[in-house]
């Protein structure tokens, strides 16, 4: 017996919702993860230069730095990107990170694109030294900025533990193998150790401060004392280029790289915040893991 299936009539309302419905579940995807998708302020088709944006908010942590590095790599290598602005509102952090951010802006700045770095409210410590290398600095007169210097801070909790009756038993290697612990005070050798260590990051800072800005070394260690600044004091003593907000810096951007009118911005997707960040828990850990380690802070 010969079985006939009649087809299922398909009225022109119903295919667009099929054709509809593929491209959501075909193409849509493939656009959220498309470099065309990747900005929030404009869309790149190829056709256009654009400047590039990249910001640094809050303290300088291993995250922070894993997201700039990215970016600006990104930036980097596309051939529609032709200046580069660094937008930076932070109080410093972690030296290792704000060093690996400073060595990115010089691999861009290598392939000849300019790199300007924008200072919003605090550009201090680590958020100055990120700012070093750029081509030029701009911030406002009254940012914050400024504070050269290095610090390290460790917890001691010892007489706490005491008063709980709580003892902590440690066996190591070496000497010095637990400097830092917050189980027992710290010794005059280890704090010397220490000390040795802060000034050979110290002098690392000032040493880029010196090569980057033209400026002589002993007039830098005469300001590099932990002070701070605002954007106009910084002006007058050789620190920074320019004062300038944003929308300034990205027009000099355009201008320096022969972009006319209405310059095109091109900025990272933003991240949607985890819960633990949402709530503030993660700043918090990352800040105290941060405070026992070296910080341009």
């Amino acid at each position: 017996m010969t079985v006939f299936v009649q087809p299922f009539p398909i009225s022109g309302g119903d295919m667009s919702y099929l054709i509809l419905l593929m491209f959501k579940m075909l193409i849509s995807p493939l656009l959220l993860v498309s470099p065309v998708f990747m900005t929030t302020s404009s869309v790149n088709f190829g056709f256009e230069k654009a400047v590039g944006l990249v910001e640094v908010k809050g303290t300088i942590t291993d995250e922070t730095r894993k997201d700039a590095v990215k970016y600006l790599a990104k930036f980097k290598s596309d051939k529609n990107i032709q200046a580069v602005i660094l937008r930076i509102d932070s109080p410093g952090g972690g030296v290792a990170a704000s060093q690996e951010i400073c060595n990115e802006i010089r691999r861009i700045k290598a392939t000849g694109k300019p790199v300007y770095a924008s200072m919003g409210s605090v550009a201090a410590s680590g958020g100055y030294y990120i700012a070093v290398p750029c081509d030029k600095i701009y911030a406002n007169p009254g940012t914050v900025t400024g504070s050269i210097g290095v610090i390290m801070e460790m917890p001691n909790v010892e007489e706490l533990l005491k008063k709980v009756g709580v003892y902590f038993m440690v066996i190591k290697s070496e000497e010095h193998k637990d400097i830092g612990s917050p189980f027992r005070k710290m010794t005059e050798e280890e704090s010397k150790l220490l000390n040795d260590v802060i000034d050979d990051v110290y002098n690392q800072f000032v040493d880029a401060i010196v090569a980057e800005r033209n400026l002589a070394k002993e007039d830098v260690l005469k300001i590099a004392d932990g002070r701070i600044l605002t954007g106009k004091q910084a002006r007058e003593l050789g620190l920074i280029d320019e004062l300038g907000d944003l929308q300034e810096v990205i027009y000099a951007a355009a201008k320096a790289v022969g972009i006319k009118g209405k310059p095109r911005v091109l900025r990272p997707r933003k991240k949607r915040p985890t819960l633990l960040e949402v709530l503030g828990i993660k700043a918090l850990v990352e800040n105290y893991i941060g405070s026992i380690g070296l910080q341009y802070r």
